[in-house]
């Protein structure tokens, strides 16, 4: 009996260690919350204004897309860009990303992001478009803008006729949601009202509407790019502080039912020994 209370006891000090550690990671989770979500209120409307910017030099001249539209033959190839995250411990938040990553075309070209992608990938054997390793927490917006030029030449020389990115969309602190977004070729297809407008603003594209184009074709790329990944951190802060939340829960549950284990053998330890003492004292 001795021995089955002192491993209750020593059980129960492991669990508090471990619920020590679950709390202070709910709590580093949250006090990296609050700048996450500003980073990701601040890159949508820079990717509305680089994409409305677009639509209306499309509307000035459709022949600007030119070179960025979907080739009728090409490689047949897609380059994924798959961001997860640098470490675990976030619940479902890698395994979800890497599901939808398999559900897309076969064969693809993989640019992981994110510690975990990349040992994901190289596991399993994927075609890699860097060997380099992106940590998806340190991947600044100058980093994008250079990925963005090596993807953008890719695409024009043909070794791939799509790209895509699968990321994890921060809707709330309850729910982000895994998702994948076409960034070329370009479905940008203005309106007969945008069309219209843009006729009457009579605005003047200098050298062409096809250069201004091309010049804002890599922003877009980078600021889509930059966008997925401050969704993605923030939906893995988000993740991993809900994931130790309940861990830290269910520790305190079972430290409850241990110290009721250990009551309930200390109590019947004490009733055995008065037993023992009431049989001698007759004998």
């Amino acid at each position: 009996m001795a021995s089955s209370m002192k491993d209750i006891k020593l059980r129960i000090k492991s669990v508090e260690s471990t619920m020590q550690i679950t709390k202070a990671m709910e709590l580093v989770a949250s006090s990296k919350m609050r700048r996450a979500k500003e980073r990701v209120e601040h890159s949508r409307p820079y990717f509305e204004t680089l994409y409305e910017t677009l639509t209306k030099i499309a509307a000035a001249d459709p022949r600007a897309q030119k070179g960025y539209l979907r080739r009728q033959a090409g490689s047949g190839r897609t380059l994924l860009i798959v961001i997860a995250g640098d470490r675990g411990l976030a619940g479902g938040y890698n395994a979800n990303i890497f599901k939808l990553a398999a559900e897309q075309e076969e064969n693809p070209l993989i640019l992981p992001i994110g510690k975990r992608s990349a040992e994901y990938f190289a596991h399993h054997g994927a075609e890699l478009f860097t060997q380099e390793v992106l940590p998806a927490a340190d991947v600044s917006v100058g980093d994008c803008f250079q990925l963005s030029r090596q993807i953008i030449r890719g695409f024009l020389d043909g070794k791939y006729d799509a790209v895509k990115i699968c990321y994890t969309r921060f809707d709330s602190m309850m729910t982000q949601t895994a998702s994948v977004v076409e960034v070329l070729p370009l479905t940008i297809s203005p309106t007969e009202e945008q069309k219209a407008e843009a006729r009457r603003s009579q605005i003047l594209y200098k050298p062409s509407c096809e250069e201004v184009f091309r010049a804002i074709i890599p922003e877009y790329v980078a600021g889509t790019v930059y966008g997925a990944l401050c969704e993605s951190v923030a939906s893995e802060l988000a993740a991993r502080r809900t994931a130790m939340d309940a861990a830290t829960k269910n520790a305190s549950e079972m430290i409850e039912n241990l110290n009721l284990y250990y009551n309930r053998a200390r109590q019947a330890a004490i009733t055995q020994e008065i037993t023992e003492i009431v049989a001698g004292a007759e004998m």
